[in-house]
């Protein structure tokens, strides 16, 4: 007489169905992030362009005092769409993949290094607080740069391990 398996059994270990679980959470959060930050990024577009629309009728005067604002969204939009594609990744190959994360520290440094120099001009009666923001935009030159230095390395690794793969015989 054969017997069903029961989910107690050895053939089906607990943790299989626990896991089983966990991974589909995991999956629905995921997917419930990339919708927040696909619907963030669809608003905040719409308020720079209602921004740069709005400085643009008011000439060009506007345009030059918004345009940091508006440039700091519009770099914000990026930033979040890279978050929202690292994501997708993350679902579609349930791996992390670090690259996408790079790109969006580095667009993260840029991104505050153009809002500083902006509004730099405006420091440059403060000594100290200038010297400080010139420090900062150093740092972020170094950040931005390893950035990209470690992007560099990283393809360049998955290159060489490609390379291997092929010469490899089965």
């Amino acid at each position: 007489m054969t017997h069903p398996i029961s989910p107690l059994s050895p053939e089906h270990p607990p943790a299989r169905g626990v896991a089983h679980y966990l991974a589909l959470t995991e999956r629905v959060v995921l997917i419930l992030i990339a919708v927040v930050l696909s619907v963030l990024a669809l608003l905040l577009l719409g308020a720079g362009v209602l921004a740069l629309i709005d400085a643009a009728l008011k000439g060009a005067d506007a345009i030059r005092t918004q345009a940091i604002e508006i440039l700091d969204t519009v770099l914000l939009v990026m930033m979040t769409m890279e978050i929202v594609y690292t994501v997708t990744l993350s679902l579609e190959s349930h791996t992390l993949v670090a690259e996408p994360f790079l790109v969006i520290g580095a667009i993260a440094a840029i991104r505050r290094m153009l809002v500083i120099t902006a509004e730099s001009t405006r420091l440059e009666t403060n000594p100290p607080l200038f010297q400080s923001t010139l420090i900062e935009l150093a740092l972020l030159g170094f950040i931005v740069l390893s950035m990209a230095g470690a992007i560099y390395i990283l393809r360049r690794s998955q290159r060489a391990g490609k390379a291997l793969e092929e010469r490899l015989p089965e």
